[in-house]
């Protein structure tokens, strides 16, 4: 029995320094996790016990839940690039004349070609494919860009070379250039008809007072050229030949005559007369036919 009591009382001592021991292991443990800058480490094993003797696990971090997943990184503010711009090339000027204008400015375009040998008809203030190709021949002669437009590099280039169009110039009688008059022409009063422009000319002393548009008779009667005078007139004059009438008639040779021809007006040179120079404009020629006398020259020429 004494034995036993003994061992009981050993027991109990052992108990108590591990109660005294226990705490001071602790405490040492945490000074010498603050001396190297550590958290405090939670003993394993048995662990510490708190104030009220109470020992917890060690502390590990928690597993996430299962079938879930960290949230996602914040998205980052980013700008939209910006296309690239891309370089267009700079359009050309707008011409001031092209194919389908008129007006005016067309008018002396085509007067300035025609004094440049380029444009061989009377103005019309109709941009057209006469017109077109005249002032692409134009441009060759300059060097620019054939276009056939009317920029401005063209048009100042072409006021340089020619002289302002006067009114003759700009509204002609005549559909057709007026023909170099016949040296036969520069003197005196002169009935000038030209058969290669299709005109007639009334010529004083070397000046065009007027002029208009004439056709002349077919190759089975045709109309006799040379240097002719008028013999008579007749205002109102009906072919006795032909059955038809002939206004403001002036005979020159034999029957042909110039007079006035209904049916030039109608159909243009569609058709042709039996010899006689026929005129286009009643207008035109009824004052010529007021002024010419019978004795004045009239030239017919090629």
């Amino acid at each position: 029995m004494a034995g036993r009591a003994a061992e009981i009382r050993g027991l109990r001592m052992q108990r108590s320094r591990g109660r005294r021991t226990a705490p001071a292991v602790a405490a040492v443990l945490v000074v010498a996790a603050f001396a190297v800058g550590c958290r405090p480490v939670t003993v394993t094993g048995a662990g510490a016990p708190d104030s009220k003797g109470v020992r917890y696990a060690p502390t590990t971090p928690a597993p996430p839940p299962l079938g879930h997943h960290a949230p996602p990184a914040p998205a980052r503010h980013t700008t939209k690039p910006r296309p690239a711009r891309t370089a267009h090339p700079t359009p050309a000027p707008r011409p001031l004349m092209a194919p389908g204008s008129r007006g005016a400015q067309v008018r002396e375009l085509q007067a300035r070609l025609a004094q440049l040998g380029l444009f061989g008809r009377t103005p019309t203030g109709y941009y057209g494919s006469v017109t077109t190709t005249a002032v692409r021949a134009f441009q060759r002669r300059q060097g620019l860009p054939r276009t056939g437009t009317v920029q401005p590099a063209t048009w100042r280039a072409l006021r340089k070379q020619t002289r302002r169009p006067s009114q003759t110039h700009l509204h002609p009688p005549t559909t057709q250039p007026i023909g170099v008059p016949d040296p036969r022409c520069m003197r005196g009063r002169v009935i000038c008809i030209s058969k290669r422009s299709n005109t007639l000319a009334w010529v004083v002393d070397g000046r065009v007072v007027s002029a208009m548009d004439v056709r002349f008779g077919s190759q089975y009667t045709p109309t006799r050229e040379g240097t002719f005078h008028i013999t008579f007139k007749s205002r109102h004059h009906l072919s006795t030949l032909y059955h038809t009438a002939m206004p403001y008639a002036m005979f020159f040779s034999g029957g042909q005559a110039v007079h006035y021809s209904a049916d030039f007006a109608a159909h243009g040179y569609r058709g042709a007369s039996h010899g006689c120079v026929n005129v286009r404009n009643k207008k035109a020629l009824a004052p010529l036919f007021n002024t010419v006398r019978p004795g004045t020259k009239v030239v017919i020429y090629r």
